[in-house]
Parts: structure tokens; sequence; C-alpha cells
């Protein structure tokens, strides 16, 4: 079994409604051939420095989310995709720990498949045409420079989720609130989940 990170038990004492489910999932991720971190404020397990899979806890209980999960095979037909948006991440909800040791081999069959991916370079194609970049982000470029210069040195992904953010709004006034609100984030070159 590979070593248990501090942050990753603080992490699990912090969500006590699914302790249980995380704990249960965390066993199952370790007993393959990964390395436990903390990224992006959830436990990560990565393989070689590749991200593979996330546990994490919502409102109505625990997940497993695979970073390239678009490329398995899914033969059991239990991964969803988080978000309308969403390319490569695949993710399976739990709602008890019953249900998760129920699916324990299966689980690790997914992770070491996903260990497979990453040993084979395996890269998720994503789509190239760039989001339509909303009417209050162009004026704000035009007015700010320093803003426009920071957004651009900033991934294309972390570009991506703040357009996907201020366009979700049908508001005019709301999607100007929210470039604002994320100004500071942006000029510190920080992504919205970061």
């Amino acid at each position: 079994m590979n070593k248990t990170s501090p942050s990753v038990d603080g992490f699990i004492r912090k969500h006590q409604a699914w302790q249980k489910e995380l704990e249960a999932l965390r066993t199952i991720a370790l007993s393959c051939p990964l390395v436990e971190e903390i990224k992006w404020r959830q436990p990560c397990y990565t393989f070689e420095g590749n991200n593979v899979v996330l546990i994490s806890t919502m409102k109505a209980g625990a997940t497993l989310s695979f970073m390239k999960g678009s490329l398995l095979k899914d033969e059991h037909g239990i991964l969803e995709t988080p978000g309308p948006n969403t390319q490569a991440a695949r993710m399976i909800r739990f709602t008890s720990a019953a249900e998760i040791t129920k699916l324990k081999s299966v689980l690790k069959a997914y992770i070491n498949e996903a260990i497979e991916l990453e040993k084979a370079g395996k890269k998720v194609a994503f789509k190239k045409e760039p989001e339509p970049v909303p009417a209050e982000l162009e004026a704000k470029f035009k007015t700010d420079a320093k803003f426009k210069a920071a957004f651009e040195a900033l991934t294309p992904g972390r570009q991506r989720g703040y357009i996907l953010h201020f366009s979700g709004a049908k508001q005019s006034a709301t999607r100007t609130g929210r470039i604002e609100k994320c100004a500071s984030r942006i000029l510190a070159g920080k992504g919205m989940h970061d």
C-alpha cells in the first residue's frame, strides 16, 4: 500500500458526512500504484506525475473522477460527464460506502486502465474551436491592457474556464460583475479553481 498524505487525512476529517465513502475510495486508489496528493483542494492520485483520479464530495455524495475518463472503455456504463462543457473527465457518484464496496473490483480495474493510458501516453483530443468571448470581456480588454495581457497569459484551459463562467450569466450586468469579481485572480495568474 502506498504512503498516505496527512493533507488527505485532513480533507477526509473535514468532510464528515461522507467520511466512510472517502475512506473507501482512498483505499481503492491506494491499492493501485498511485501517489496521493492534494490538488485543487481535493485528494488527487497521480502516476509518474500525471493526474489519474480525484476523490471528492458533493452535497449528495462522494465522487471518483477520472481525469481522462473519456478514453476509458466504461464496460459497466457507470461513468458520467460532470458537466455540459466537460471534454475529458468522467466521474462516478456514490451515496454509500456499500455501493463502493460492491464496485471495488470494477473501480480498481478502471483505475488500472487509466494508469495504462498514462503509461501509453494517450491524450484526449479536445475540440479546437475556442469558446465565444462575451462582449463584456472584450470591453474589459479594450479598457484594461494589463488585464488583457494577464488573461492571455493564462493557459487555454484556464481561459476557457473563465469564459464559460462569464458566459453562463444571462444578463450583461451579471457577466460584468463576474468579470470584475474574478479580475484579481486573473491578474495573479490563477484559474477559476486554483
